[in-house]
């Protein structure tokens, strides 16, 4: 077999980059490649449609092992394990007590505790821990920041009562107060001094973690992939200024130190993130000079995205779910929790709660995704992605630094207004149908209708918290600063939608198909997607020998608007005597951008729709013509 291999390899010659680029030119006949196969990312570089291992031949970190130093092959290494993660809003200790015991014989071994600081006491924690045994499950906790000493000691307390081994305990108390700057728009950074006695009270607890990195909240707000990483690495290394300013040695620092992150759609980009996250931040702390390399580690809860979940065809929301759980599994992350895909309006119920499970436990026991370590290393894809990306986020990273660090700039407002500025850059995107929503944009479900269900109030991410929090506390600067929109991408198409529904008649949009059959299929098809994304009846034809016999057939449809679909050669014979034939009894539309589009228009035809118009607009702008 080995010689046969080898004789192989020697009577093939390997094509050199260059002959796969003229292969490439050949086939595209002409054909621009770099329009035509280069991807400009968000992010801003291009990506190639195909690389090779020369293409890697500076990068140093791909000469590393997995569980060393810097870490861009993941903290582990002989297995791909991480937590399986349900969070909890306890609003009754002993009924959430009884969930979690019940999911965790359900395939759950990390819980997520969202308790009110007002409930905070010995006998309340308690209660909720009755019958969890902690060594065997990672239990995370998030209260008011200024709770967070308090249940800290209670938790050790407990604990030590317990006679659990507290030197093999792992979870977390969702302590950041930068955080909440930016989501609640007040300024707690009097909550800071808080953070060194909440790592002395966690002292005999080595595997619990209290400071943390919510960057999952830009995340949910819109943010680019690299603002959220260049802005992560900042959050995190702010924390440990202050905690070494504090007196925190730190290696200890670091090692408390717990990045929620957020994970979206952009399969192979989301990879390289986590991987670039690691790479980076081990040379941060590295700066600090910490005792060992073991901190260095970046420990990552990765949540998937809100921003991106739709109410309309929800359903879809359990593939973006999927692959953004796949994203993080394949990066090496330590825990993941899936966002329930009817999220967006209710409170998640029982079964989208086992679905969201479920689909962590596919890819652990089915797809075997726990079994390997790094397995994305060494593609020459995802390692050129991780360093372009790594790049772009150090950019960001240093640019914060320079401006004054990044509590400086939460409290100037500079970060929400970025991040801000991007979402609306996402949603304008949206509306021009740049960025596909499948199910609401684009390939919009026809007959699927709201069933009473409403958009709820928009996500912060990973960072709910109790009523106390909500008040500013002493020491707040004066005026208020700007808050994270984290309205979903999806919701103003909803807004759209809703509105249509409850009009007293759905309107009906006719396709009124004459001419080529090729151009009026296309067109009919375009039209029918564009049109239903506003919860417009479409009504699609196989097509009409005159346009009198279209038009006759739309009105005896009782239709709203009549599409007239056809080639752009044939519009300047059928488009005219169309629109003056059916006489203002219905909205007229001309599905495509035509030559003779000045003619028509001087004829009197106001109403177009092609690949360039802004989707979102034109459609609110029928809804008023329509009266809805």
């Amino acid at each position: 077999m080995s010689n046969n291999k080898e004789k192989l390899f020697s009577e093939f010659q390997a094509p050199t980059t260059q002959e796969w680029l003229d292969k490439i030119e050949v086939d595209l006949k002409g054909a621009d490649f770099q329009k035509r196969l280069v991807w400009r990312t968000n992010e801003g570089f291009n990506v190639q449609p195909f690389y090779r291992r020369e293409d890697l031949k500076d990068l140093k970190a791909v000469d590393s092992l997995p569980g060393e130093f810097p870490f861009v092959r993941g903290n582990k290494k002989d297995n791909n394990l991480w937590f399986v993660r349900q969070d909890i809003n306890v609003e009754d200790a002993k009924a959430a007590s009884a969930k979690a015991l019940d999911i965790l014989n359900k395939g759950v071994d990390s819980l997520g505790f969202k308790i009110k600081g007002k409930d905070i006491s010995k006998e309340f924690i308690a209660t909720l821990l009755d019958g969890i045994l902690p060594q065997y499950v990672e239990l995370n906790f998030k209260t008011c920041q200024r709770h967070c000493v308090e249940l800290a000691e209670i938790l050790v307390n407990y604990f030590k009562e317990k006679n659990y081994p507290l030197e093999e305990l792992k979870g977390s108390i969702n302590f950041d107060p930068i955080g909440k700057i930016m989501c609640k728009g007040k300024d707690t950074t009097a909550v800071l001094e808080q953070a060194k006695p909440l790592i002395e009270a966690l002292k005999e607890l080595p595997g619990y973690k209290c400071i943390n990195v919510n960057s999952v909240q830009l995340n949910n707000a819109g943010a680019y992939i690299y603002q959220e990483l260049g802005y992560a690495l900042a959050w995190g290394a702010e924390y440990l200024n202050v905690l070494t300013e504090a007196g925190v040695d730190a290696t200890e620092a670091a090692k408390r130190i717990k990045f929620n992150m957020g994970v979206s759609e952009n399969y192979f980009m989301e990879i390289a993130k986590f991987r670039a996250a690691r790479l980076l931040w081990a040379q941060i702390v590295k700066q600090y000079e910490p005792k060992c390399d073991c901190a260095c580690q970046m420990h990552v809860c990765a949540i998937t995205s809100a921003y991106n979940q739709t109410l309309f065809d929800s359903y879809v929301n359990l593939l973006r779910s999927q692959t953004e759980t796949m994203s993080a599994a394949i990066a090496n992350v330590d825990s993941i929790v899936v966002t329930p895909f009817d999220k967006p309006y209710e409170t998640p119920t029982d079964f989208a709660e086992r679905i969201a499970r479920n689909q962590q436990l596919l890819l652990k026991e089915e797809a075997h995704f726990d079994k390997l370590v790094d397995v994305a290393g060494g593609s020459y894809t995802i390692e050129h992605l991780t360093d372009a990306i790594a790049k772009e986020g150090w950019k960001l990273f240093l640019a914060v630094e320079e401006a004054g660090g990044f509590l400086a700039e939460a409290l100037k407002g500079n970060i929400t207004n970025a991040v801000n500025a991007s979402n609306d850059k996402r949603h304008a995107a949206a509306a021009t149908r740049r960025e596909f929503i499948l199910g609401t944009n684009q390939f919009p479900n026809f007959t699927e209708t709201s069933e009473g269900k409403a958009p709820l109030s928009s996500p912060e991410g990973d960072t709910n918290v109790s009523e106390c929090c909500n008040e500013a506390p002493s020491g707040a600067v004066g005026g208020a600063l700007p808050r994270l929109n984290t309205q979903r991408l999806a919701s103003e198409f909803e807004t759209l939608r809703l509105a249509t529904e409850k009009a007293k008649k759905q309107p009906i949009a006719f396709m009124l198909t004459i001419g080529n059959l090729a151009m009026r299929q296309a067109r009919a098809q375009f039209s029918c997607n564009f049109l239903a994304a506003a919860g417009y009846k479409v009504m699609d034809n196989l097509g009409f020998k005159t346009v009198e016999e279209g038009v006759d057939a739309a009105l005896e449809a009782k239709a709203d608007i009549v599409v007239i679909c056809s080639s752009d050669d044939e519009y300047a014979e059928y488009a005219i005597p169309a629109f003056k034939y059916l006489n203002g009894r219905a909205m007229y539309i001309v599905a495509g951008a035509p030559a003779c589009s000045e003619d028509l228009k001087a004829a009197g035809i106001e109403n177009f729709i092609h690949v360039k118009s802004n989707q979102l607009e034109t459609l609110k702008e029928y809804n008023a013509k329509l009266g809805l």
